[in-house]
């Protein structure tokens, strides 16, 4: 017989990330229960830096228990909902529950966007989540471990070759940090300097950094070139294999490291819960957050189409800015009167690597050292609690004065293979 339980403060809130943490917190004393995968929320604006060795990975994770003092956390995964009973069945390492609830809130977040390119879901990797994060750090390091290792000069330029699917934000930031890590590490391995390093980003789009405007995005492009990467726009990836990625065009690299960064799409858990959903499998919901046609039922971040009375028509896009107004308001709403959800966004910011990134604040373009400050002040500024914000900023102090570690981190969990949800 399945344990029944209910829901702290009358409030479920389906998913542990971005958008369902921040909705719990700032619930405050009205409580909630947060079902989530792990005890932790991910900051995801500084993957890249964790990634790269920047900062120490534990610090742009956030514990949901310090997060929300609050909330009860119950780690499981959702299998069931009942709208008309407002239960949800919840499957626990402690066996199945069915929680009760006056509220719930989806907050499911997305996956990668995998495409059927042969290949791909074998020897692609992912960079969607801290355990993908820490095993691109791994391989590209053992990479270079494995030039230092190949007899001839072609095996250890192809080690030494690192190709990235997709120039958005993930994409590009990703690329720039982890050049800066080989660069560094170039100096520990006196026989990888007489070898060529190559750094390879492929778009479909016509140009890196579509969301931002043209100048900024021509900017990024001068300085990531000038930097010796290639850039390949209306490119498209047409398959992957043990050494080898071919591009549209029938372009062949040798390369033993394929990151993918090509998008997101909901998490496909959506499709069988039984809820109205877009022709790209969001939650529709209203501009309150409501989800269509079901009450009390809210959906946000990811996982839901969310219209914005700020810009008619366009719905938000997945960016971790949007999710946190998003929980700002749709935490209003469980506690009073439902408003309408209306934000126009602050800016857009983008680190390129060597301190040097990209911002677009209140219209206002900025770049270079400027632009990689501004964006580094930001993401402090959003960052949960105070004892984080400590840590990343002497994470960075240091960074100033040391040079990189290099050495392979141990795995947080298991990396999420491309093609699993």
């Amino acid at each position: 017989m399945v344990e029944r339980r209910h829901a702290r403060g009358g409030t479920l809130v389906l998913g542990g990330g971005f958008a369902g943490s921040y909705v719990a917190r700032l619930l405050g004393r009205r409580g909630a229960t947060i079902v989530s995968l792990e005890n932790f929320m991910l900051f995801t604006p500084l993957l890249p830096e964790a990634a790269s060795g920047t900062l120490e990975p534990r610090h742009v994770v956030v514990p949901l228990r310090i997060m929300c003092p609050h909330a009860e956390l119950l780690l499981g995964r959702l299998v069931a909902l009942d709208s008309e009973r407002r239960t949800a069945t919840i499957r626990t390492g402690a066996g199945a529950f069915e929680i009760a609830y006056e509220q719930a809130v989806l907050a499911l977040g997305s996956v990668s966007r995998v495409l059927p390119i042969p290949g791909l879901a074998e020897h692609g990797l992912g960079f969607k989540d801290l355990a993908d994060a820490i095993n691109l750090r791994n391989h590209v390091l053992r990479q270079l471990e494995a030039a230092t290792a190949a007899i001839d000069r072609g095996r250890a330029e192809a080690h030494l070759t690192f190709v990235f699917v997709g120039a958005g934000y993930a994409g590009v930031e990703a690329l720039a940090e982890l050049a800066d890590l080989v660069r560094d590490a170039l100096r520990y391995y006196s026989e990888l300097p007489r070898h060529r390093t190559r750094w390879v980003l492929v778009d479909a789009a016509p140009k890196i950094l579509p969301e931002i405007p043209s100048r900024l995005g021509d900017y990024a492009a001068r300085q990531l070139a000038r930097r010796g990467i290639e850039i390949r726009t209306s490119t498209t990836l047409e398959s992957v294999g043990p050494g080898t990625v071919v591009l549209s065009g029938g372009e062949r690299i040798p390369s033993h490291t394929l990151v993918w960064t090509a998008g997101v799409r909901p998490s496909p858990l959506l499709a069988e819960l039984g809820l109205p959903l877009d022709e790209r499998g969001r939650v529709k919901v209203d501009s309150a957050l409501r989800i269509e046609e079901r009450r009390r039922l809210w959906a946000l971040g990811d996982c839901a189409s969310v219209p914005n009375e700020a810009t008619p028509g366009l719905p938000d896009p997945p960016t971790s800015q949007h999710a946190l107004r998003q929980a700002r308001q749709l935490a209003r709403n469980l506690g009073g009167e439902p408003k309408p959800y209306r934000y126009r966004t602050l800016g857009q910011v983008a680190t390129l690597g060597r301190h040097k990134g990209i911002a677009l604040v209140f219209g206002l373009p900025l770049r270079g050292f400027l632009g990689w400050f501004v964006t580094r002040t930001y993401h402090l500024y959003q960052l949960p609690l105070f004892s984080r914000k400590l840590r990343v900023v002497t994470d960075w102090t240091v960074a100033l004065f040391f040079r990189r570690d290099i050495a392979e981190l141990g795995m947080l969990g298991h990396p999420t293979r491309l093609g699993d949800d």
